[in-house]
């Protein structure tokens, strides 16, 4: 019998669908790799893409289902960075951990040309912060691809979004954004089944607006698609205890055990791999007994 191997699209779309299969089961768990020097967490920890790709493979056998790799700081105030430098940072990176493993990997841009390289590289999914208003057509593109999309919720830019926290319903004007975004995706040629949506904590919203979403996310879940949450460390948790990032674990936990309470598998976007996954599976089991 003749083998035929499978062609990128392909395998894309497998390990995609494979991570669909896993979210009916349970939460799942996105390990964050910054390739960067100015992230606010660990921002010039992984530099080095020898560095970068033993830590992907460590958060893989702490459990994480899919790895982000990004190129450019999007934390309050940061700036743009070409897209050559952001290629130097990710490319070796991807092609690293799609040399030692299959595991799912998603690049971190909004940028078309960094996404198209990422995907020859081995990517899977694009996390874009924009949500595709900054790459019209990253969303036809992905498709053809046969990969993923994240299309995220935040105003204005990183530089910048932090100036203006002010909004009449917030939920429902995320909400609302999200699902323009999602059919503006559709509508260019990305499969509505290929598509995660995320809120974006901490992406021009207050302490106040960040808890408000959290507290409301069954109205982000009634768009019919898989929910991505990212509030790993993030400064309005340092907020509510007074801690800086490398002391925002305990908080992160807290809060991630209680929105994987209400029983809505969701995708968990962290730094932490370990703990947020004995978290996530702790929860879980309690559920199964309710």
């Amino acid at each position: 019998m003749n083998h035929v191997e499978s062609s990128p699209g392909e395998t894309r779309r497998a390990r995609w669908t494979s991570l669909l299969k896993l979210l009916k089961e349970r939460n799942l768990v996105m390990g964050v790799l910054n390739t960067t020097p100015d992230s606010f967490s660990d921002g010039g920890c992984f530099l080095d893409p020898a560095k970068a790709i033993d830590r992907a493979l460590e958060m893989e056998r702490e459990g994480a289902d899919l790895i982000d790799v990004g190129g450019e700081s999007s934390r309050p105030g940061a700036e743009v960075v070409s897209v050559e430098e952001e290629l130097a940072r990710v490319v070796p990176v991807i092609e690293g951990i799609r040399q030692r493993t299959d595991v799912p990997v998603s690049i971190d841009s909004y940028k078309l040309e960094v996404v198209q390289n990422a995907f020859s590289a081995g990517a899977d999914i694009v996390n874009d912060i924009t949500a595709a208003t900054q790459s019209p057509l990253l969303p036809r593109f992905v498709g053809g691809a046969g990969g993923g999309m994240i299309l995220m919720h935040m105003r204005g830019n990183p530089e910048i979004m932090q100036q203006d926290t002010t909004y009449s319903d917030l939920v429902m004007e995320t909400r609302q954004f999200l699902q323009d975004q999602v059919e503006f995706a559709v509508n260019e040629g990305l499969p509505r089944d290929s598509i995660w949506i995320d809120p974006g904590i901490g992406f021009g919203k207050s302490l106040e607006g960040n808890l408000e979403i959290l507290a409301n996310l069954r109205e982000y879940d009634s768009l019919g698609l898989p929910l991505v949450v990212g509030l790993s460390r993030k400064s309005f948790i340092g907020k509510i205890l007074d801690r800086t990032p490398d002391l925002r674990l305990h908080g992160t936990l807290g809060l991630t055990g209680a929105l994987a309470s209400d029983t809505v598998h969701r995708v968990h976007r962290v730094h932490d791999v370990s703990a947020i996954r004995d978290c996530l599976r702790s929860v879980e089991a309690l559920n199964g007994k309710k």
